[in-house]
């Protein structure tokens, strides 16, 4: 509507000045509206997420060395447990595992041709280094002994000792009651002492050879109580010559012959029984001819 009242006035000179001069202000504010809408387009706060991440965790190392170099070079070791890995040992034996969380491992070292001693250690890491896992290495051909003494020598001297277990062997010891294996490899033997009229404390022993020698594997001797048991029998009634007796340690069965010649009476005194032992008996009867009954019923004896 006000610009057709602005056209009425065009046909009077002084409406062209009034409109020139009316027109600028709105020019104006149309181009400061248009630059401020320019200026409100452009504008804007640019928004990023920002996040900080956590540090990497905290590792460590086990290390050790196996000694010496002529096993520990080049040996293979080999970590388990909280991980796994395996690894070389340099020239003079070293190793190192790294990266390690903290957690429990076992480290075990292997090389043909060597043992090593220990076999195997644990390690833990909490927080730190873990440094001297040591190993010793022994060449495989390496030979060691088992020794030791059997006292009183009394029942020590002359004794019969057996081993057993990695390997086989028996010897005698001397007359202080003392003995000794030699040239055995590594390995768990065991060792039992035996002479006639003694007993042994204690009966057996074992021993495990790791790289070294096995001294001190000592015994004691004691005398076995003497033992006898007294037999009697019913005669028979048929005529006899004498009579046998036979022993077992098994009931009813294994009997062997005990008396070295017939025994002319109804009695018969075995002396050679040993303690703890439970023994069964029966006896024959021998007519002139040699013809030998059945057995008679069967007795044991328990032997304190």
């Amino acid at each position: 509507m006000k610009l057709a009242s602005s056209d009425q006035r065009l046909s009077q000179p002084t409406g062209l000045w009034k409109l020139s001069f009316r027109m600028r202000p709105a020019l104006l504010l149309m181009g400061m509206l248009a630059s401020m809408a320019l200026s409100w387009g452009c504008s804007g706060v640019v928004r990023g997420n920002s996040s900080t991440q956590p540090p990497p965790p905290q590792t460590y190392n086990i290390s050790g060395t196996i000694s010496p170099a002529a096993g520990g070079s080049g040996a293979t070791v080999t970590l388990s447990g909280a991980a796994g890995a395996t690894t070389v040992t340099n020239a003079s034996g070293s190793y190192t595992f790294s990266g390690l969380a903290n957690g429990t491992y076992a480290i075990t070292p292997s090389l043909t041709g060597y043992t090593f001693s220990p076999t195997s250690q644990a390690a833990t890491v909490s927080g730190a280094n873990v440094t001297g896992i040591n190993f010793t290495d022994t060449p495989q051909s390496a030979r060691y002994s088992i020794s030791g003494t059997i006292s009183p020598a009394a029942g020590g001297s002359g004794a019969t000792v057996i081993l057993s277990g990695a390997a086989g062997a028996t010897t005698v010891t001397n007359a202080s009651g003392s003995y000794t294996f030699s040239g055995l490899a590594n390995g768990t033997y065991v060792v039992t002492p035996s002479n006639t009229g003694y007993t042994f404390s204690p009966a057996s022993k074992s021993v495990t050879i790791n790289a070294a020698n096995g001294p001190g594997v000592n015994f004691t001797a004691t005398v076995q109580q003497a033992h006898s048991v007294e037999l009697s029998w019913i005669a028979s009634t048929s005529t006899v010559a004498g009579y046998n007796v036979y022993r077992s340690t098994v009931s009813s069965t294994q009997y062997a012959k005990v008396n070295s010649s017939l025994v002319g009476s109804l009695a018969y005194t075995d002396t050679t029984v040993l303690s703890g032992t439970i023994y069964y008996y029966v006896t024959t009867a021998v007519d002139a001819s040699g013809n030998e009954s059945a057995h008679s019923n069967e007795v044991s004896a328990n032997i304190p």
